[in-house]
């Protein structure tokens, strides 16, 4: 794929990509980082993408790798100011939590299963639609609203 052609790639998906990476982090500058190795990443191996699934899909598995690398690295250099920096606090409904039960809430987001976990995730801070959310994972709307829905029962039976 020649450079213009990644330019337009670049210009149409780098905002999706961005609150993809967001949704998985819930840190600007992180998401910002992920974003720019994300699409790094893809003029490199561009040659690589054969068509089996969309390109939006393909950049958002690159960026979760990208991630996941990011966080593996991070945890090898840890310090309790970055364990700060990755708190978030927002609850089932999105409202502001206290931090005992933010830090609930994310100990038990984090032990859910996949994909439960993922679309969880992606609905609540990444604000995708279910229509999204299941092209994501080469499935229907309706199938990510209900991942989404027994996600969110099983988090509230756990906060009970």
């Amino acid at each position: 794929m020649d450079a213009p052609d990644f330019g337009k790639i670049y210009t149409e998906y780098f905002s999706d990509v961005y609150r993809y990476a967001l949704s998985l982090c819930r840190n600007e500058t992180i998401a910002e980082e992920v974003t720019q190795e994300t699409f790094f990443k893809a003029m490199r191996y561009i040659d690589k993408f054969n068509g089996e699934c969309k390109l939006y899909v393909w950049l958002c598995q690159i960026a979760k790798n990208t991630y996941f690398s990011f966080v593996k690295k991070q945890h090898r250099f840890a310090t309790n100011e970055d364990a700060e920096c990755q708190d978030f606090s927002a609850d089932l409904e999105s409202s502001l939590l206290d931090k005992e039960t933010s830090k609930q809430l994310h100990i038990l987001l984090h032990a859910l299963k996949e994909p439960y976990k993922e679309v969880f995730t992606l609905r609540v801070f990444g604000e995708l639609p279910f229509s999204q959310i299941g092209e994501l994972f080469g499935k229907t709307d309706s199938w990510a609203r209900l991942i989404f829905y027994r996600a969110k029962k099983q988090l509230q039976e756990e906060m009970k």
